[in-house]
């Protein structure tokens, strides 16, 4: 896979922190930050999907049994 380079500028203690913490999980500073981004991101995908979900849920709150559910989709 292709790889590219991001800047982050820190100051010191940031950069201490980060890369201290990084190493206790035998993890580069670069693969700490990376995950901890692409987590985050997930996590704000999910919290939008749960947000659109319950809005249709309280528009109509409609719930399904297992076997209800089973039987729509023909299992």
């Amino acid at each position: 896979m292709l790889e590219s380079t991001m800047t982050v500028r820190l100051d010191e203690n940031e950069k201490s922190l980060i890369s201290n913490y990084a190493r206790m999980f035998g993890m580069s500073a670069s693969q700490f930050v990376r995950r901890c981004a692409l987590e985050r991101i997930e996590d704000e995908i999910d919290i939008e999907a749960y947000k659109a979900a319950k809005a249709e849920y309280d528009a109509n709150p409609t719930s399904y049994s297992l076997s209800e559910v089973k039987e729509m989709l023909g299992l």
